[in-house]
């Protein structure tokens, strides 16, 4: 039997890059078993080629719905096949410079195979042992396919297999209003296709910035129907979906973006007395810590939000507690983006949450024809909406639909993070005519409800 590792990492993304990453700081032995390709899912089939993708079809549809009349753009057919290469290289280089060089760096292994728990003790690689002091599973989720009477017969394409496709679709359905479904619609109506979107739009987001995108959808020439899907089918040329509402669509080809799930199933979780949620997550406490002392898991294994930096902190957590620390994730604050256009970003509570958390809300949303970035870009479809504590003015959370809106969304974070007051951010320096001055305008809106100067 080989020598006992301090810690053993399952995965190669995100989490387990972070928690490789501090063991080696903290002097310890770790290694990382990976059975498919090095990198994980935000470089090689998330984050990564969907927000160049969208790039893409963001210059293109630029290009058609440019508001400068006196500049003349024009936007032809797309080579489907060259942008993929293109992001295809794009991936291949982050992968060895933000991976397998990092990890090499840093000083441990990516060991290539199969990890499977023979018992609560005993992880093996390939059927052979590979002995630890602790464990971290970060192994991530894959897209699940809903239980749809008739999807297995139409060929459904996932974010991952539709950001593989070299021709373009003339149409294309997509079930699913969530930030892959969103995202996923607006790269390949940018890019060309004729889409249809069905599914509840942005169902997490503020209702105010809810009929915002309705408006970007429509004007980006995307049919939504919200309403659910409930039977899909073969047809003529494709595949039709039937809704709830008796409502058919028909588009060559079907994209399904409703949900993740982790992937376990190759793990063996049951021998090594690792349990998992109702949604078949690995269940993990605050400390990332599982129903096995020995096992910590950390990302979106996990059930955490799905995000790559979220997926960083629970991973260097499980890490840290694994080799004897103690550390919790701190969620305030938590920031997060749908790349659309524009973009819809938000940091800390919504205005649900934060009535339900016992807090007595005061809100204001500004309008982006208030907003002078917009208005200079010849676009004021978007808007900011702040929800404060209305005893204390304490900032508890920031959303937008905006053209730059995740970028807003790192003051936002701040602020919430340091307990700032409305009258902290009215009274705090902003660029003029960037579009992150929206968020000092619209603290502005709770002193009163005339108008201001540019900058007053």
């Amino acid at each position: 039997m080989s020598e006992e590792l301090d810690l053993v990492v399952v995965g190669s993304g995100g989490a387990a890059m972070a928690a490789g990453i501090h063991a080696r700081r903290a002097g310890r032995s770790v290694v990382l078993v990976e059975r498919a390709v090095v990198g994980g899912t935000c470089v090689n089939i998330g984050c990564v080629p969907s927000k160049t993708l969208l790039a893409a079809g963001g210059q293109r549809a630029h290009a058609l719905h440019n508001p400068f009349r006196g500049v003349p753009t024009s936007a032809g057919p797309v080579d489907l096949a060259a942008v993929v290469a293109q992001k295809d290289a794009l991936i291949a280089g982050m992968r060895a410079e933000k991976y397998v060089d990092v990890a090499a760096a840093h000083g441990f292994k990516i060991r290539r195979g199969e990890a499977r728990f023979a018992d609560p003790d005993t992880l093996l690689v390939d059927g052979r042992p590979l002995p630890a002091a602790a464990y971290v599973l970060a192994a991530g989720a894959a897209p699940a396919n809903p239980d749809l009477p008739g999807i297995a017969e139409t060929d459904p394409l996932t974010s991952t297999t539709a950001m593989e496709l070299a021709e373009l679709p003339d149409s294309l359905i997509v079930i699913g209003g969530g930030y892959v479904g969103m995202e996923q619609a607006q790269l390949f109506a940018g890019l060309g296709t004729r889409v249809t979107l069905v599914g509840r739009l942005a169902p997490r987001a503020e209702p105010e910035l809810v009929e915002l995108m309705r408006q970007a959808f429509a004007r980006a020439g995307i049919t939504v129907l919200e309403q659910h899907a409930v039977r899909v089918a073969a047809a003529a040329g494709g595949v039709q979906v039937v809704t709830d509402a008796g409502q058919t669509v028909t588009g060559r080809r079907l994209l399904v973006a409703t949900g993740r799930r982790a992937q376990t199933d190759r793990l063996n979780l049951a021998a090594a007395g690792v349990a998992v949620d109702e949604r078949g997550f690995i269940a993990v406490d605050a400390r990332q810590q599982t129903s096995n002392p020995k096992v910590w898991a950390a990302g979106d294994v996990t059930g955490a939000p799905q995000f790559v930096y979220v997926a960083a902190a629970t991973g260097r957590a499980a890490a840290v507690n694994a080799l004897g620390g103690k550390h919790e994730v701190d969620y305030t604050g938590l920031p997060a983006v749908i790349f659309t256009r524009p973009q819809l970003a938000s940091a800390g509570l919504t205005e649900a949450q934060a009535l339900a958390a016992g807090h007595a809300c005061d809100c204001r949303v500004l309008g982006g024809q208030d907003i002078p970035r917009s208005l200079t870009n010849q676009d004021t479809l978007g808007a900011l909406k702040i929800v404060a504590d209305a005893d204390t003015g304490r900032v508890l959370g920031v959303h937008a639909a905006l053209e730059g809106a995740g970028d807003v969304m790192l003051a936002a974070t701040y602020a919430i993070k340091a307990g700032m007051t409305i009258d902290d951010i009215a009274d705090t320096w902003a660029p003029y005519l960037t579009m992150s001055e929206a968020l000092r305008i619209a603290a502005g809106l709770y002193r009163g409800d005339k108008p201001t100067s540019c900058c007053a």
